[in-house]
């Protein structure tokens, strides 16, 4: 039900002063878009802070801030990137539309029929994305559901030993022990450039079959 702009900030300014009346500041969060002065500094910089909360998040914990973690964690690279479209053979477009939502969508847009003409795109999303529209394979999987898709290709790579040797290491005695529903020993695996692999079968991979 519509209702005035007045009415809206009653309500919300009563609610914040249950909280307070209440003894319960923490329970207000506050989220905020893209940057602007006003949010900056008044909404998102003073307000949080005059009420009692620390629960106050812009859109970067989300989008920027969270893209540069895995680059930083990884390869030592807290910064902007973006893919190696150029050469790319086989382009995997999981949860995401690189054509429209991209931090750089112009660059996507440039490059993918090029991939399409030298490779293969598969997309991964339960919508008919742009990305979807125009990829050779589209997995439409049920919202929710990427975490046991993902568990089931990491299985069937280790069970059918298809995993990257140089990178990620091998078994001592080249037998590979990766059998579905079986416990490994982890001292029986030489691991290079990763860590906890035989631990996360362990864990939690033995048993995800596709």
């Amino acid at each position: 039900v519509p209702i005035s702009w007045e009415k809206a900030l009653d309500t919300l300014a009563d609610k914040m002063m249950e909280l307070r009346k209440n003894n319960e500041p923490e329970k207000l969060m506050y989220m905020r878009g893209r940057y602007s002065p006003t949010s900056t500094d008044l909404l998102y910089g003073t307000l949080p802070k005059i009420f009692g909360t620390p629960n106050y998040y812009s859109h970067s914990a989300i989008c920027a801030e969270a893209e540069k973690m895995g680059p930083g964690y990884t390869q030592g690279f807290f910064g902007y990137r973006d893919y190696d479209l150029a050469k790319t053979k086989c382009l995997v477009v999981w949860g995401c539309d690189p054509l429209s939502s991209n931090r750089q969508v112009p660059n996507a847009i440039a490059k993918f029929s090029d991939i399409l003409d030298r490779g293969t795109v598969i997309a991964v999303d339960p919508r008919m994305s742009a990305s979807v529209a125009k990829a050779n394979e589209w997995l439409p999987i049920k919202p929710g559901e990427d975490g046991a898709l993902a568990a089931g290709i990491a299985h069937v790579l280790l069970t059918e030993g298809l995993w990257s040797k140089e990178f990620v290491g091998s078994f001592k005695d080249g037998k590979n022990l990766f059998k579905t529903g079986a416990t490994v020993d982890e001292t029986a695996f030489a691991e290079k450039q990763t860590h906890g692999i035989v631990k996360f079968w362990n864990i939690e991979l033995k048993d995800r079959t596709p």
